[in-house]
């Protein structure tokens, strides 16, 4: 199955770049996911839940990025998993490009290629998988969007800092000031609460009812 979608962020396409490409940082934006470990050759392990009524369905997986090219802005991403109680899987080849956009920020257009087995794929039918997909998609661009705003500004350079702190002990005659502390490292982020299988899928269901009212 094949999926192509698109979001987008303001912000500047090379802080949208550099995020999506720390996977341990966006992982929090996706909920249910976590990131649990990483190997040397680039291979992170993870963890996606989904909450199905009184349980809560596990899998367990992998994700690399098997490319990235900065000057393009192109990644493509491999990923793989499987239930904890081996009741089905996934896996997946996600293309992610950034392109700027007129008004200073950036378009990322996602193309998915999966395939799913066990539980998950009755959501397949119906389309009900690429709603449910456009769904996490738009909470995801609207975390991510949320975490870069949050992100502080860069500061000044060191030239810039020494010129700045001359031409103020210039004009009022006083010694230059004191550096200024750094700031505190961020929090960590927290982690993302699972995904409520039921509740996603009366949400989908319900935005379709409501698209065939304004289609008549």
């Amino acid at each position: 199955m094949k999926l192509e979608q698109s979001f987008e962020v303001n912000a500047p396409i090379e802080q949208v770049w550099t995020a999506l490409i720390d996977l341990e940082k966006v992982a929090p934006c996706l909920p249910g996911a976590a990131i649990t470990g990483h190997d040397d050759d680039g291979t992170y392990h993870g963890e996606f839940q989904v909450k199905l009524g009184p349980t809560t369905a596990s899998y367990r997986g992998t994700i690399k990025i098997e490319s990235a090219d900065a000057a393009t802005h192109t990644a493509t991403l491999a990923a793989r998993g499987s239930d904890k109680r081996g009741q089905g899987g996934a896996s997946a080849t996600i293309v992610n490009s950034l392109h700027e956009t007129g008004s200073g920020g950036t378009r990322v257009d996602a193309a998915t290629d999966f395939t799913i087995t066990g539980r998950l794929a009755s959501f397949g039918r119906g389309g009900m998988i690429k709603d449910i997909s456009n769904r996490l998609l738009r909470d995801f661009a609207a975390c991510l969007q949320q975490r870069l705003g949050a992100e502080p500004a860069g500061a000044l350079s060191g030239e810039e800092a020494a010129a700045s702190a001359g031409a103020a002990a210039a004009t009022e005659d006083a010694p230059p000031p004191p550096p200024a502390a750094a700031p505190p490292p961020p929090p960590p982020a927290p982690a993302a609460p699972p995904v409520k299988g039921f509740s996603l899928v009366l949400s989908v269901l319900w935005e379709r009812i409501r698209n065939l009212f304004r289609r008549g």
